[in-house]
């Protein structure tokens, strides 16, 4: 029985707070129990972004302490009115943290970019993904295809047509003296030109 009882007045650390082997004491004068629960002093008001500083208690203290603690010891009827407010604490700036918990980046103005490199890259990339001047819908794959046949946004089926033949004349074996090395991109020509054909934006 007297294992059960002391099993009750020796909480586990995991889900109390205890903090044992510390070498502390407890705070309270005349006490000779070690010190296993933080504790913020009496009437200690929170101040700036810091907590005030813990002393350690035993168990037996921390409840004394828990049982009679009041947030509110000290305070004047103004400081009281002020921490009750919904948006208490709000109004103090923030340092923006970024998505990843890191720092901002640096924005591209504090980039040098002499050879234009970065904007380069940029605009090609915008280029690419901009949306056609006559309004028809691209999908990923009429982009890969005009990639493909070296075709930008906006060709018309006649420029397609005009390309396409240009490509099977630079790539065909006839035209290369029966060297089929070209024969891969050959095909890729002829798959690209067939998908663009049928697609709303050169209807």
């Amino acid at each position: 029985m007297a294992r059960e009882d002391e099993k009750k007045d020796r909480p586990r650390a995991r889900f109390h707070g205890r903090v044992e082997g510390t070498g502390r004491g407890c705070a309270m004068p005349g006490c000779d129990q070690p010190g296993e629960f933080r504790a913020p002093p009496e009437h200690a008001l929170r101040t700036g972004d810091s907590p005030p500083p813990y002393r350690w208690l035993c168990l037996d203290h921390v409840r004394e302490f828990n049982a009679r603690y009041n947030f509110f010891a000290g305070m004047s009827a103004d400081e009281i009115s002020d921490a009750q407010r919904p948006y208490a604490g709000w109004e103090r700036e923030t340092r923006a943290f970024a998505s990843n918990g890191a720092d901002r980046p640096p924005a591209w103005a504090d980039f040098s970019d002499p050879l234009d490199a970065i904007g380069a890259r940029f605009r090609s990339r915008m280029a690419e993904e901009s949306q056609r001047r006559d309004g028809k819908p691209l999908t990923e794959a009429d982009r890969r295809a005009l990639k493909v046949l070296g075709l930008d946004t906006n060709a018309d089926r006649r420029a397609l047509r005009t390309r396409y033949s240009e490509l099977v004349r630079q790539y065909h074996p006839d035209r290369n003296g029966g060297d089929r090395s070209f024969e891969a991109r050959l095909q890729a020509v002829i798959a690209a030109y067939q998908a663009l054909r049928k697609s709303p934006a050169f209807v």
